[in-house]
């Protein structure tokens, strides 16, 4: 199958995580999915394939040479993020990119426009695949299991490249935090991976945030607006009184490179009780502990001010800097930067401002740098790929495929 074709077909499974199922896969449509990867990864001759109760589809591609070498392994995940819908995903493909605004939606007036987006006009002459304007598109990340299911296909068909064991698997519900929840190290058998989960052409990554979630619950006590003097208590002005005391320069939209941040991505609430969701990054982890403790003492403040019942909170941590794992194996990145140079490909070293199933995996015993998947402006409708990005990513993971055949463990 040719590469563009799996990837339209593989967009077209609607694979939405959801945090509030509370199960593995937390949707259907992944199950869906992963029962169909399984029938074509045997079609093209995989081995040892299987699908697990949780929606994990694993498989190997044996050994044509040095059974010593390095057990290396390929990682993408099946879902797409919740961010917005994937109901009705409609590609587009715009081939030979002339470089000017592309029309995502006539109707109405939905433009990919390089004075928005300047970084598209590296792509000129080439051919992008776009959404419709009303949905994501789901390259982040079909596209990585579309070039991982491509160059085992090409191996597979070309036994003449010489490569040790390969294994392969796919995840579900890693846009929500949870692909590596029940991922099996000891079953995948790979001394190294890479997740082929990265953004433009040429990104190589194994340095992200450590993360935690922030659930904050704040308590008021509501009476009738005309008799509330000295009674009234809005959580709404308690919860306003919280986020004002957070440094107002570390957001997001504010920082960039190796600065971290506190986001707070949902509000809910009226006068009797409010609730904050904040999610902390930062790359360095004596910063990232000091940003935990800076919410504990915001809402110690809150406490002492309001009593100790009007706030409740609780901090969860998500995943960790895969560098400390990933810095006493450093020949693994250096094998995938030697790959990507070899098939012409410069490669893009750089932070990763968010995680992957990678960061938890390195912790989990299988260090697991991210390597680039070609997609831009993920979880959107601006959201697009470049074919030849695609293409490049096969080439890259045939490359360490070869590259590591006279190897030892």
């Amino acid at each position: 199958m040719y590469l563009t074709e799996r990837f339209l077909k593989y967009v077209s499974f609607v694979t939405t995580s959801d945090t509030k199922t509370k199960t593995t896969p937390s949707t259907n449509g992944q199950m869906t999915f992963a029962i169909y990867l399984t029938k074509e990864l045997t079609e093209i001759g995989l081995e040892d394939i299987s699908l697990d109760e949780h929606g994990y589809v694993m498989a190997t591609l044996p050994a044509n040479s040095n059974n010593d070498a390095p057990v290396i392994g390929f990682v993408s995940h099946m879902d797409t993020s919740p961010d917005m819908t994937a109901e009705g995903i409609s590609p587009q493909i715009i081939q030979n990119y002339d470089g000017k605004d592309i029309f995502l939606n006539k109707e109405e007036n939905i433009l990919l426009s390089p004075s928005e987006f300047p970084e598209i006009k590296q792509y000129i002459g080439q051919d992008l695949i776009v959404t419709n304007g009303k949905t994501l598109l789901g390259a982040d990340d079909k596209a990585g299991i579309t070039e991982i299911v491509t160059a085992m296909e090409y191996l597979v068909n070309h036994p003449e490249i010489k490569h040790g064991k390969i294994r392969i698997c796919f995840t579900p519900d890693e846009e929500i935090g949870e692909g590596a929840n029940h991922f099996d190290v000891a079953k995948f058998g790979a001394d190294w991976a890479y997740t082929m989960d990265g953004g433009q052409i040429g990104e190589l990554e194994y340095e992200n945030f450590n993360a935690a979630g922030v659930e904050i619950t704040l308590k008021g006590k509501n009476i009738h607006p005309g008799y509330a003097k000295g009674k009234m208590i809005n959580s709404l002005h308690i919860a306003q009184e919280f986020i004002q005391s957070l440094p107002k320069e570390e957001v997001p939209e504010k920082t960039s490179g190796y600065e971290g941040f506190y986001h707070l991505n949902e509000m809910k609430g009226n006068v009797e009780e409010t609730k904050l969701h904040y999610i902390i990054r930062d790359h360095n982890r004596a910063k990232f502990e000091t940003r935990k403790q800076t919410m504990q003492a915001k809402a110690a403040i809150i406490a002492t001010k309001y009593g100790a019942q009007s706030i409740e909170i609780e901090i969860k941590d998500q995943y960790y800097n895969m560098l400390e794992k990933i810095e006493p194996v450093m020949h693994v990145v250096e094998l995938a930067k030697e790959a990507m140079l070899a098939v012409g490909v410069q490669p893009i070293i750089k932070p990763i401002r968010g995680g992957t199933d990678g960061a938890r995996l390195s912790y989990m015993g299988l260090p697991c740098p991210n390597i680039f998947a070609g997609g831009h402006n993920f979880h959107g409708r601006y959201e697009y790929v470049p074919v030849q990005s695609m293409e490049k990513s096969v080439e890259v993971i045939v490359e360490i495929c070869k590259s590591v055949t006279n190897s030892k463990r």
